[in-house]
């Protein structure tokens, strides 16, 4: 065990020369250079503020500027293109209540055109119809009094026979009054 802790001294004298050779510890923790490393640190940042609000800061700031100035006629066309859009629609309604109010106005006028057509071609019709009618009717009586005639003349002779065949005579007078009078009702 005595070599053990031989080597234990000896690693013990060895980090003590060591600390003795680099000095008391780390150089930023040496009290002794504090005054320099304070006069370095405020160099330091005097520069660094000299850059920056000189060459860093105003770029920065007119790129952030460039870009709001960028946003903001971004949004005011957006708003003037949604204007235009809403006057468009609106134009566009108004133009399709309008073709709407034509193509009424359209279809009323070919309905009254059609009708007032129709009117005529129905009197005409009409018109047509009754000459027919009338010529009918007139074929008609004129056929009623020839088969009223016609029957008169046969009922006449049919008569005669009848009676010339019963053995009796009849004079055409007498004939003519009985058969008028059974044709009357």
């Amino acid at each position: 065990m005595a070599g053990e802790s031989t080597s234990v001294e000896h690693v013990a004298d060895a980090a003590a020369h060591g600390a003795e050779a680099s000095g008391a510890g780390m150089p930023q923790l040496d009290f002794s250079t504090f005054p320099n490393q304070i006069f370095w640190l405020l160099v330091t940042l005097v520069v660094i503020y000299i850059v920056m609000s000189r060459i860093a800061l105003p770029r920065i700031g007119a790129v952030l500027a460039e870009r709001a100035g960028t946003i903001t006629n971004d949004i005011a066309a957006a708003e003037e293109l949604k204007q235009r859009a809403e006057e468009a629609e609106a134009a566009y309604e108004k133009a399709l209540a309008d073709a709407r109010a034509e193509a009424g106005r359209i279809v009323a006028e070919a309905k009254a055109e059609i009708q007032a057509q129709l009117d005529i071609e129905l009197q005409k019709a009409d018109a047509e119809i009754s000459a027919k009618t009338a010529e009918s009717e007139k074929a008609i009586a004129d056929i009623r009094d020839g088969a009223t005639k016609s029957v008169t003349q046969v009922a006449k002779s049919a008569a005669k026979d009848i009676v010339a065949a019963l053995g009796g005579s009849a004079d055409a007078a007498t004939v003519t009054a009985a058969v008028n009078a059974r044709m009357k009702g």
